[in-house]
């Protein structure tokens, strides 16, 4: 089943939007939550543990029940203290891993990085400030004011989403107005049937609960000393969002990337395409062997950053070349321009590239990190 794909931006649905399965319709036509979030492409229904190096562990989460997934966690274990990096989404979960570290460790976790503003990276942050007296919540500044801005309401909202679901089906129409399809009444009839028992239980772990806003914020630097390991939190600039932050362990030669990185489909439904080229070459000169990202497996050396580089450089390049191909208004022919880029760079060559033959993953690359790419580029170039 393909995962749950949110994008924290969506400019332009097109065509494809009847091609979607129910999950990717329903965010499309404004039936998820307000909030956007973003997942990688293959679905989890086990949460499995990597161990790194001593002391350095990476969390995967099962999927929510209502099938949205929750961000890796990185637990990076010193001699005087631990930093925990994303909290995931669901506090239960968070419980989770905090039971975990406890078992690994008896000394206290002294940081929290968030990489991201996403709610499936920091939803966690009460669990471990109820669990830890002190423990310090650290976000990039522009990370921690959209969280402050977009948590509180996705979490007072998500309650109505089945209303919301059934006030589209009784008026036939999306949030925008527009008619739904034959497929999209659907594939809302299935939601309302078939999901209100997993709203129900995420949205009992969300009652009552009070976001954790960050403690500490930083621009671009932070070192913290945990006891015989260091860690270097870095913002490198703009990329799946305003305030993508990485934890960079030079010794261990392991760098924790966030979404900037996801597995086995990157990612690249919203941002900013034409900065994240920048973003991602700063991180490629990172000297690293192992990257852990913000969904998915765990990825060695850098070719897989090498690719997400020359996938985003090459769909820039081609929107470009067709924006400047002639005089008429480029945001009257998006669609054309869409079409051209898709055959000028070759977009199956890449998703094979990607995702090989698995059918959600080639789903997922197709319906939405690719026309995701293309739209944020485009949006971004003009009127550039």
């Amino acid at each position: 089943m393909l995962r749950l794909f949110v994008s924290s931006v969506v400019r332009r649905v097109g065509s494809s939007i009847s091609r979607l399965p129910l999950r990717a319709t329903l965010l499309v036509i404004g039936l998820i939550a307000p909030v956007l979030l973003s997942a990688d492409s293959a679905g989890s229904n086990q949460r499995m543990v990597t161990k790194l190096a001593e002391n350095i562990y990476v969390i995967l989460h099962k999927d929510a029940p209502d099938h949205f997934p929750q961000g890796n966690t990185t637990v990076i274990i010193g001699d005087t203290g631990v930093l925990v990096v994303d909290s995931c989404y669901l506090p239960s979960s968070a419980r989770e891993d905090i039971a975990e570290i406890r078992r690994w460790t008896n000394k206290p976790v002294r940081y929290l990085l968030n990489t991201r503003w996403h709610n499936d990276h920091n939803q966690g942050n009460s669990a471990y400030a109820d669990a830890f007296l002190g423990v310090t919540i650290i976000a990039q500044t522009e990370t921690a004011n959209l969280m402050a801005l977009r948590v509180p309401p996705y979490l007072s909202d998500y309650p109505h989403r089945m209303e919301r679901f059934q006030q589209q089906l009784d008026s036939g129409k999306d949030l925008s107005g527009k008619a739904l399809t034959e497929e999209q009444k659907q594939d809302l009839k299935n939601a309302v049937a078939g999901g209100k028992a997993a709203s129900e239980a995420v949205s009992a772990e969300f009652r009552g609960l009070k976001p954790k806003a960050p403690d500490v914020t930083f621009d671009h630097e932070l070192d913290l000393e945990l006891g015989n390991r260091k860690v270097q939190l870095k913002f490198l600039g703009r990329g799946n969002t305003v305030g993508d932050a990485i934890a960079y362990l030079p010794k261990e030669k392991i760098v924790i990337a966030g979404d900037l990185v996801d597995s086995p489909v990157t990612y690249l439904g919203g941002g900013f395409p034409i900065e994240e080229i920048a973003t991602l070459k700063k991180l490629a000169e990172l000297e690293f062997e192992t990257l852990v990202p913000g969904h998915g497996g765990v990825l060695e050396g850098k070719a897989f950053v090498q690719q997400e580089i020359k996938l985003i450089e090459s769909v820039v390049a081609a929107i470009n070349q067709e924006i400047g191909r002639t005089s008429a208004q480029p945001e009257r022919r998006f669609d054309e321009i869409k079409k051209a880029v898709e055959q000028n760079v070759d977009m199956k060559a890449w998703r094979q590239r990607f995702v090989g033959n698995d059918p959600n993953d080639r789903d997922f690359f197709e319906n939405w990190a690719w026309p995701g790419l293309v739209e944020a580029a485009f949006a971004e170039m003009w009127p550039r």
